[in-house]
């Protein structure tokens, strides 16, 4: 967990970390598959394809998919790519919390596009086992890496939360638990939108990775005081998705800029643009400000992002690599835009 490799394999400039229990070494960065599920728009299947296939030829080795997003066709890209591209080092992981439905229409999908295939939710053994299973049949492969508990968070199951939370903690855990022993997946844990539920998770059982999306970034922080040192001083490994806020770090305050999937409100434009003017007295860009940001706490594994084609792949790379003024952070803290003792990349 955070511990860098200091002499990568394979050539590549992507440092890599130890997956907290896991024993794997992910690359820092991580390919989010979400976009390519056709998230927010449909992407033609080449683009796609050829999206994954760039990040793994140029040193990401940790790609994480779900059969939520675009209710499995990110699977069945990333399947496609990993066929593709020399995947002998590829770490993979994937959610349970849902499986498909074939000879149902989907319904109500939050996702432009994506297969006609009704989800179903279920945190029940049964239900995980099958979600495992249909995730390795999309991808045609003969192993998942790490298997993440989805969507245990208010922001995703409102008023279900609690009865979801129970039906994972007696069935999903225990499968997992199961499958981790037996060899079949290296390790467990959960993905969610919401720091509290991250170490109510972390405390209820013994995960080996979680990954949390959104809940830190260079705009806000509540996984700092609690969960982050938790996850340190338990070994956890901790993969940070959403470090964009679903993109108004990327784009910056621009109209229709999203945050938490919707479009920004005032105040959020507002803090983001005191952010993006210090980023601008430096020259900096604010999404290479955001992305390298989160890399100074030292519980941080893997950071997932997203990408729609192998122009933004790249753009991704050549902004992890390229360094950001160290003046920079001392400078949000003065303005009041980090707390004093928020770690920042040395």
């Amino acid at each position: 967990m955070g511990e860098e490799n200091p002499s990568p394999p394979n050539g590549s400039t992507l440092p890599k970390r130890i997956l907290g229990k896991t024993g794997l070494e992910v690359s820092a960065l991580g390919y989010g598959s979400a976009p390519i599920g056709d998230l927010y728009r449909k992407l033609p299947e080449r683009a796609a394809v050829e999206s994954v296939v760039t990040a793994l030829e140029n040193g990401v080795n940790l790609v994480d998919t779900s059969p939520f997003y675009g209710s499995g066709l990110s699977e069945l890209r990333v399947g496609c790519a990993l066929r593709e591209a020399d995947s002998a080092e590829v770490v993979l992981s994937t959610k349970v919390g849902r499986y498909l439905k074939p000879f149902s229409p989907c319904q109500g999908s939050s996702f432009a596009g994506g297969i006609n295939h009704e989800l179903q939710l279920d945190y029940s053994y049964d239900g995980t086992m099958r979600s495992i299973e249909q995730s390795l049949l999309r991808m045609g492969v003969d192993r998942i890496n790490v298997a993440l508990v989805h969507d245990l968070d208010v922001f995703s199951q409102g008023e279900k939360l609690e009865s979801c939370y129970q039906d994972a903690m007696g069935g999903a855990v225990k499968a997992l638990t199961e499958l981790r022993e037996q060899g079949v997946i290296n390790g467990y844990g959960v993905g969610v939108n919401e720091a509290e539920m991250a170490e109510r998770f972390a405390r209820d059982c013994d995960p080996d990775a979680i990954l949390l999306a959104g809940r830190y970034s260079l705009l806000e922080q509540p996984a700092l005081d609690s969960f982050l040192p938790l996850a340190k001083d338990r070994n956890i490994g901790v993969i940070l998705g959403g470090v964009f806020n679903s993109g108004i770090l990327a784009t910056g305050p621009v109209p229709g800029a999203r945050y938490d999937y919707e479009e920004a409100p005032p105040e959020i434009l507002e803090r983001v643009r005191q952010i993006e003017a210090v980023c601008q007295s430096h020259e900096t860009e604010l999404r290479k400000a955001a992305l390298q940001f989160v890399f100074g706490h030292p519980a941080v594994s893997c950071v997932v992002l997203g990408a729609e084609s192998p122009a933004q792949v790249l753009s991704q790379i050549e902004d992890f690599e390229d360094p950001v003024p160290a003046a920079l952070w001392a400078d949000l803290k003065s303005e009041n835009l980090l707390s004093p003792g928020t770690p920042t990349p040395s």
